[in-house]
């Protein structure tokens, strides 16, 4: 099972291409400062724009530099089935201790739609599944029954969620619901505290991207019962957590990186652009508050 801080890393571009030397470096910082695992190929990484050759290459060169000293957890998602398959076939080849997989986006499938798509998966890899639901992006919205029954069905293939739904509900739906472990991620930064009292384990996170020394000594905090110390964090973060949004991500995360790596370049793939001034003077103002520059 997974918990902690987890970083849904970014995927660095330079001149168009993916900037291997960059990302092993960026993986090794995350693992010397306390990320208890790494997510390549999220949301956060523009998994949408890269060919199925980069999605693998960047899902290799992520194990390959993380060498076993923390799981990583492949993003492996798609709107097409077989696709998603595809990566989950590659991710398990290749060392992945799990896949991240979204609800599938644009095709809008039904919550029996859904059930199929997942069961389909669990049935014909047995890399374990953690879904990723984040209805904002995806429009369809993995609903509480759903994932009970696909965690009760599939108890050593779908073994847990990363919840961006907003819904701090749900947390205790899964927990009362699903007979077996069922591991509570939150995919929302901000609600990362409410989330843990709930009883989450852990957040996959982007401000974990340029915070990872702060994110995991929050997640520890909140995991030992310190609710003081973790209420420090927080306040500490919280503007950070708001800034990466302040326009489409992963735009103000990326222009983060280069504040605090001078080597880091904030390029992005279209159609996604650097972020507005706007976005800038709030990320360099929650870094400043972090004590990150």
């Amino acid at each position: 099972m997974f918990s902690g801080s987890i970083p849904a890393l970014v995927t660095p571009f330079r001149d168009g291409a993916f900037d291997e030397p960059t990302f092993r470096r960026m993986v090794d910082w995350q693992i010397e400062n306390g990320s208890s695992a790494l997510v390549p190929c999220g949301t956060t990484g523009e998994n949408s724009t890269l060919s199925n050759a980069e999605h693998h290459r960047v899902i290799e060169v992520c194990i390959e530099q993380a060498a076993g000293r923390v799981p990583v957890i492949a993003g492996c998602g798609s709107n097409d089935t077989q696709n998603a398959l595809l990566h989950m076939t590659f991710s398990k080849k290749c060392g992945a201790a799990a896949a991240l997989v979204v609800a599938p986006y644009y095709n809008r499938p039904s919550q029996a739609g859904l059930l199929a798509h997942f069961s389909y998966l669990a049935e014909h890899s047995d890399l374990p599944i953690i879904l990723y639901n984040v209805p904002a992006r995806t429009v369809t919205d993995i609903k509480p029954e759903t994932v009970v029954e696909l965690a009760n069905r599939f108890p050593q293939r779908i073994i847990g969620i990363k919840d961006a739904s907003g819904d701090l509900s749900r947390v205790t739906d899964h927990r009362m619901g699903i007979t077996g472990d069922f591991c509570q991620l939150s995919g929302d930064d901000e609600l990362a505290l409410p989330y843990s009292a709930a009883g989450g384990v852990g957040c996959i996170s982007v401000t974990a991207n340029v915070a990872p020394r702060l994110c995991a000594d929050f997640q520890a905090a909140c995991a030992a019962g310190n609710l003081a110390e973790a209420r420090r964090l927080n306040d500490l973060l919280y503007p950070l957590h708001y800034a990466m949004f302040e326009d489409a991500s992963p735009g103000p995360v990326k222009y983060a990186l280069s504040r605090v790596h001078a080597d880091f370049r904030e390029e992005l793939r279209l159609p996604l652009v650097p972020c507005n001034q706007g976005a800038r003077d709030a990320v360099d103002a929650a870094l400043a508050n972090a004590g990150l520059i």
